[in-house]
């Protein structure tokens, strides 16, 4: 099976709420059959502890029915509690009224007890450790709450009363092989009728000290500091494996993964990545998820410290995989079916970016979205006419596809164009430091590059032999440049263009560096842009806009331009006769009347001034990103992409004629099925790719001219690659399908001529450079 592209982990923190427990499971160093509850005071120091190491799950976790201990249940009882979960209730509200999300494993409990807990719950969980009753002969002896069947019982409980629930196996206990797989395919078939399954977890047993009179707790989170404030760990000494367990190879893991893969395909697959160093060749096995990477440590395994965020991101970024934060309840659950009033609102309230996009409740809209307005908008945008905000925003949210062909025809023909260029990405060094980019660096990172004058003109000269005929110039806001600077590339690629044999396009500089250029130079900004164009600018690409709504910008990217300065910067562009084109990035927080405001401003923009060659939807990419990683932005799904391509071509009507479809954001399949939902074109070559590859994008950072022609056809639409500014260099037109002839039958003389014409004209030129 792939890896995937992103693994995701819950910032949690563990409140270990009583540790006495009336199992007696041998491989457990965490219970005690001693008196252990944390008294009302120290649950809120922990609780305060919590938030200020930034948890957004509270994880519970105790020994079996605690309150069985005489002990334990007269300290309850003294502190006003009638039993143990009416305690862990009240933990679960204090943490509530501070932002933090419970999710609490308290074993084999009945069904009343998981419904008195679920008001005030965002998950639940108990792992079925094992189907083998055998093992209650051996490691569970003594322990009736280990019973395969009434941990079953809790798991299905847990389903009727949708609750999203976390259960798993534990490995390496004395089962075998096919206890394993008999184990998951009874979670498959718990899921399989309740669909409540959210994660299950596949954990291998390691051999522990035991910790009697000791606090596994403040063990756990001495190590877990230790560790992520130096990232060196002290192992503890290698314990013998007992006679009762069974060895776990890397063979075995893999296996459990594929077979948890196979059997729950929409289930997450958690591993805990402090319990053996495999766990990256799990991740390449299919693993999806590496639980709560807990700020105070794995109070089960306490001397085995969870790496940091920090640590496990870098360690996957040298296979290509991003790590993303997630809540504790997984995001199809984040709705009133499976989750109860204070939960959903603390979710609604601090966490509204991890709700899926399109659900109700994730942030407050400005008036009622009226689906009713659908069918009169569709028909109205169809001829070409303006839409008011409410009726785009109600196409924004409409789940069903849109029609948009027919004015995709009318306002751009049949054919599919694209421009031969090559992007240059200068430098990434950038004082911007936008949430939702992975190419800007300080200048003072590793990983911050400016390339030099030599490595520029190989480039150019590259670009030359492969034919292009435009170069795409953006960089990051460098502290160091000058508009001098900027001139300078400029003036640079006009001449090596002419030294090379070809009159390069430079399609150049976004509204945000050019607003930068204005404030170091103190221009205004008609006569910075004839001094750009006497350096050899001929169009600007309408990139910072993301989305042209100034409370968006404010909440992904704070010290960009506003809103009105990017249109001022656009305007200034097409009153000095350079043209650009304009864009919107959308697959995160946005919202749809957010959306439909940014379309009516281009569409404004686009009539007042006519400059406009093309818009482009860039769908956002999560996975290297402070937003995605932060966050839980997923990535767009590309039924979502094609959605929301085609409510564009209805929202620009006749103003803006031509839309394109990103294949670097889409992928070349992505892009070509675009081709049915409004797209006439699909841009460049490009070359080189970096500031999406860097976000985590992986559909490659070149497609040559074959390619491109290639998906036009597939589509059914001829093809022609284009200039800059859509003056058609070549066209390509499909070919002709063989058509079945019968014996005796050789068609007209003018048959044969056309196809003749048709055959001398493919592929000939009729415009220059």
């Amino acid at each position: 099976m792939p890896s995937p592209s992103r693994v995701t982990y819950s910032r949690n923190a563990t409140l270990s709420l009583s540790r006495t427990c009336s199992a007696y499971c041998k491989y457990c160093s965490f219970a005690t059959r001693k008196f252990h509850l944390h008294t009302p005071d120290d649950v809120e120091r922990q609780l305060d502890d919590a938030v200020k190491r930034r948890a957004k799950e509270l994880l519970i976790l105790t020994g079996e029915a605690p309150d069985q201990h005489p002990a334990v249940l007269a300290e309850l009882r003294a502190h006003g509690f009638d039993d143990f979960v009416a305690y862990v209730i009240w933990a679960a509200e204090r943490a509530l009224e501070r932002g933090l999300l419970p999710h609490t494993n308290l074993g084999a409990i009945s069904k009343a007890d998981l419904e008195r807990l679920r008001p005030v719950t965002a998950s639940q969980g108990v792992m079925l450790e094992s189907i083998s009753e055998r093992l209650m002969e051996t490691v569970h002896e003594g322990s009736p709450s280990k019973h395969p069947a009434r941990r079953l019982a809790t798991i299905r409980a847990a389903g009727e009363l949708k609750i999203p629930f976390t259960s798993g196996i534990l490995v390496g206990i004395g089962e075998t092989r096919e206890e394993r797989l008999q184990s998951l395919a009874a979670l498959a078939e718990l899921h399989a009728e309740f669909g409540h399954l959210q994660e299950v977890i596949l954990q291998n047993f390691v051999p522990h000290e035991r910790y009697y009179g000791r606090d596994v707790g403040a063990i756990a989170d001495a190590a877990a500091r230790e560790f992520w404030r130096t990232g060196i760990g002290a192992l503890p000494d290698e314990v013998p494996l007992p006679a009762w367990a069974c060895e776990v190879t890397i063979a075995d893991m893999v296996e459990l993964v594929e077979e948890t893969r196979r059997l729950m395909p929409d289930v997450g697959i958690q591993i805990p990545p402090n319990l053996a160093d495999w766990w990256p060749q799990l991740v390449a096995a299919g693993a999806t998820d590496l639980g709560g990477l807990s700020a105070n440590g794995d109070h089960i395994s306490p001397e085995h410290p969870f790496p940091s965020p920090k640590q496990v991101r870098e360690r996957l970024a040298t296979d290509g995989v991003a790590l993303s934060e997630r809540l504790c309840v997984y995001p199809q659950y984040i709705d009133d079916v499976w989750l109860d009033p204070a939960v959903l609102d603390t979710i609604t309230v601090k966490y509204w970016t991890f709700i899926p996009r399109g659900a109700s409740g994730r942030s407050e809209a400005p008036y009622v979205i009226d689906r009713d307005l659908v069918a009169p908008s569709l028909e109205r945008a169809r001829d070409g006419q303006p839409l008011a905000e409410e009726a785009l925003t109600a196409l924004f949210s409409e789940r069903d596809p849109v029609a948009v062909e027919e004015i995709r025809r009318r306002m751009a023909g049949d054919t599919v164009t694209f421009v031969v260029n090559r992007n240059i990405n200068i430098s990434n060094v950038c004082t911007v430091g936008c949430a939702f980019c992975g190419f800007g660096q300080s200048k003072r990172s590793p990983d911050a590059y400016t390339i030099t004058t030599e490595d520029f003109e190989a480039r150019v000269r590259e670009a030359v032999e492969y034919g292009a005929t435009e170069l795409c110039i953006q960089s990051g806001i460098h502290p160091e440049w000058t508009l001098a600077s900027y001139e300078g590339w400029l003036r640079l690629a006009k001449q090596l263009g002419r030294k090379y044999g070809r009159e390069l396009h430079l399609h150049a500089y976004s509204p945000m560096e050019i607003a930068h250029m204005a404030d170091l130079s103190g221009l205004p900004l008609d006569a910075l842009f004839e001094r750009l164009v006497d350096a050899g600018l001929g169009s600007t690409p309408g990139t910072a806009a993301e989305v042209l709504v100034d409370g968006m910008r404010q909440r992904i990217s704070p010290n960009k331009l506003p809103a009105d300065r990017w249109v001022e910067v656009i305007q200034a562009a097409h009153r000095a006769g350079v043209p650009s084109t304009a864009t919107v990035m959308f697959g995160h927080i946005e919202e749809p009347w957010e959306l439909a405001q940014h379309m009516r401003l281009i569409r404004r923009v686009q009539e007042e001034t006519g400059g406009i060659t093309e818009f482009v939807p860039l769908s956002f990419i999560p996975f290297q990103t402070r937003l995605g990683r932060t966050h839980g932005v997923e990535e767009l799904s590309i039924e979502d992409n094609l959605r929301h391509t085609a409510v564009f071509r209805l929202a620009l009507g006749t103003s803006v004629r031509n839309l394109q479809a990103s294949w670097v954001k889409m992928g070349l399949q992505g892009a070509t099925e675009a081709l049915r939902w409004g797209v006439n074109d699909l841009g460049g070559t490009l070359m080189e790719e970096n500031i999406s590859r860097l976000a985590g994008a992986q559909h490659g950072t070149i497609l040559d001219p074959p390619q491109l022609i290639a998906a036009a056809h597939a589509a059914r639409r001829p093809a022609a690659e284009r200039t800059t500014t859509y003056a058609i260099r070549e066209w390509h037109p499909l070919p002709q399908r063989p058509r079945f002839v019968r014996r005796g039958e050789h068609g007209s003389a003018g048959d044969r001529g056309a196809a003749g014409a048709a055959s001398r004209t493919a592929g000939a030129r009729v415009g220059a450079a």
